[in-house]
């Protein structure tokens, strides 16, 4: 194993890690050596290679896409569509995905965001009962237990998994719930060499909610999704605690369109709010962000004074199983973002530095879309959908979104 590790860590000059290992005890050299052949360095090469290299938009072509607005649906349409969303639900043909694998450190709380307490009308409430809330109002309504899986990190799997044995499930039929992990990528540093944390290893960070399609399907979900013969899958993040993720409408409008993937939106606020939207760039579904969206494009309205490019992304997507088949082994393209992270240095000494000194690699989830031709679109209400918990204080945080969560369950 050692000639194996040693030939990786020169082939793509990481060869700092040789020294490091001189200092480490046989124990801590094993556990090093193991997750070095279990990193693909080849890819980190390639992504590092790529930070400098600029995308250009301007040659993109950017349109609107099509979306339908469910509050100017008639009763007779929702009705419809309805029936045809319901049918799945109570076939057993559905199951919902929540993506939770980050801490609630931006919020002041210790531990797996989703065990965060909000004072909500109907009493403290932690996010993750905020869910099963939902789904137990789904259970009454269709008479079936929606299987629920839950996407947690290494940082946070066994604290969650324990939480919820802690509280016995809230109730909620062990199972149907499953957990399973997202990936992971090394930091790399200025230089492009991967840099050791605490606990002598190589410092690695969650590779972003893109990385849903590849957990899948390595971490057996897709095979309890065959299993179960689910057919639609709903995604959506632990942010929103106003996500309605049983919604038979979103459901029944995307098969009768014939699309695979679908997603719910709101309207832009204003052409300067940021967020990122809904387009079509070179024929393809796809989310812009408003500092990639020119400013002329962004104050475009159309004939009925709507914005053109207003449709905002709040991370509520709805699947055929198909998608998850076919992008079971596809890697999206990375953003990469610099940032501070804590690091050894050569003398063994962990340092924290004052500037950013890393490089972060993420995949994002709608970076998928623009491997279909169209996607379904659903514009909700902000005020019935849309309550996102993710600042300590101001917008978005614990008391905008219980405000939210509040007037739509005093009504």
């Amino acid at each position: 194993m050692k000639e194996k590790v040693t030939k990786i860590l020169k082939e793509y000059s990481q060869e700092h890690l040789l020294d490091y290992m001189k200092c480490l005890n046989k124990e801590e050299q094993e556990k090093l050596e193991k997750q070095i052949l279990n990193i693909d360095f080849k890819q980190l090469k390639e992504l590092y290679e790529r930070i400098k290299q600029n995308q250009d938009l301007e040659s993109k072509i950017i349109e609107h896409i099509k979306y339908t607005d469910k509050e100017k649906l008639s009763e007779k349409r929702k009705e419809e569509l309805e029936k045809i969303g319901s049918k799945i639900i109570t076939s057993e043909k559905y199951a919902v995905v929540t993506m939770a694998g980050g801490q609630g450190t931006r919020l002041g709380h210790t531990g797996p965001k989703g065990t965060y307490i909000l004072n909500t009308i109907n009493g403290p409430k932690y996010i993750f009962e905020i869910i099963i809330d939902t789904l137990k109002r789904a259970q009454k309504e269709y008479g079936v237990t929606i299987p629920w899986y839950i996407m947690t990190s290494r940082e946070n799997n066994d604290e969650t998994i324990a939480f919820f044995e802690e509280k016995n499930y809230f109730s909620y039929d062990k199972s149907k719930v499953k957990f399973f992990k997202q990936g992971e990528l090394p930091l790399l540093d200025i230089s492009g060499k991967v840099i050791l944390d605490k606990d002598k290893k190589i410092k690695e960070a969650a590779d972003g909610n893109g990385g849903i399609y590849e957990a899948i399907a390595k971490n057996g979900v897709l095979d309890d999704f065959k299993n179960r013969k689910i057919e639609w899958i709903f995604v959506s993040g632990i942010d929103n605690i106003l996500s309605n993720f049983v919604d038979p409408i979103l459901i029944g409008l995307t098969i009768e369109e014939k699309q695979k993937i679908a997603s719910k939106s709101v309207a832009k606020t204003n052409p300067k709010e940021k967020v990122g939207v809904f387009c079509k760039m070179n024929g393809k579904p796809k989310v812009i962000e408003y500092i990639e969206l020119p400013e002329e494009m962004a104050e475009e309205r159309d004939e009925n004074g709507e914005l053109v490019y207003g449709e905002v992304n709040i991370g509520t997507y709805l699947y055929n199983i198909s998608v998850f088949e076919n992008l079971a082994d596809i890697k999206l393209p990375y953003h990469v973002a610099f940032k501070k992270s804590g690091y050894l240095n050569e003398k063994g000494e962990f340092i924290e530095p004052e500037e950013p000194n890393v490089y972060k690699f993420e995949a994002f989830i709608f970076d998928a879309f623009s491997r279909y031709d169209n996607m379904t679109i659903l514009r909700v209400k902000r005020e019935d959908e849309f309550a996102p918990v993710k600042n300590r204080t101001g917008n978005d945080s614990p008391e905008t979104a219980v405000k939210l969560y509040n007037e739509k369950f005093n009504k």
